[in-house]
């Protein structure tokens, strides 16, 4: 296994602990953005790390930084089902129409989960 999905690996498990450590959450998600970025440096093209950071992003309530990199990652062609759920996601809390997202969430339908990514978190109360 290559250096950069054993480091993808790691950003999965590391994001999955925040859930676990919220007295932590800054720090983690500065941690995990830190990683991705140096990642993207060596290939600006790996769109499962671009999927990831527009999670955080979107995790932290940065919609418009997550939109930017989850359109990278749709441009760069990825068929990643958590790509279209994320970004459905980014746009339910940016107010958008549901005309707008719901055909993202259509196409992940048929989609499937690439193994080094995760799904932003979706709660419609927290925001």
């Amino acid at each position: 296994m290559n250096n950069t999905n054993t480091r993808l690996q790691n950003v999965k498990k590391l994001q999955a602990k925040r859930w676990e450590n919220e007295d932590h959450w800054d720090a983690i998600n500065d941690l995990l953005i830190k990683e991705l970025d140096e990642i993207l440096a060596l290939e600006p093209e790996n769109t499962s790390a671009l999927i990831n950071i527009g999670a955080i992003y979107s995790d932290m309530g940065e919609d418009e930084q997550a939109l930017e990199y989850l359109h990278q990652a749709l441009n760069l062609g990825s068929a990643d089902k958590n790509l279209f759920i994320n970004l459905a996601i980014v746009m339910t809390y940016m107010g958008k129409h549901p005309e707008e997202y719901h055909e993202f969430l259509e196409i992940a339908e048929d989609k499937t989960e690439d193994p080094l990514t995760f799904k932003a978190h979706f709660d419609p109360e927290s925001r």
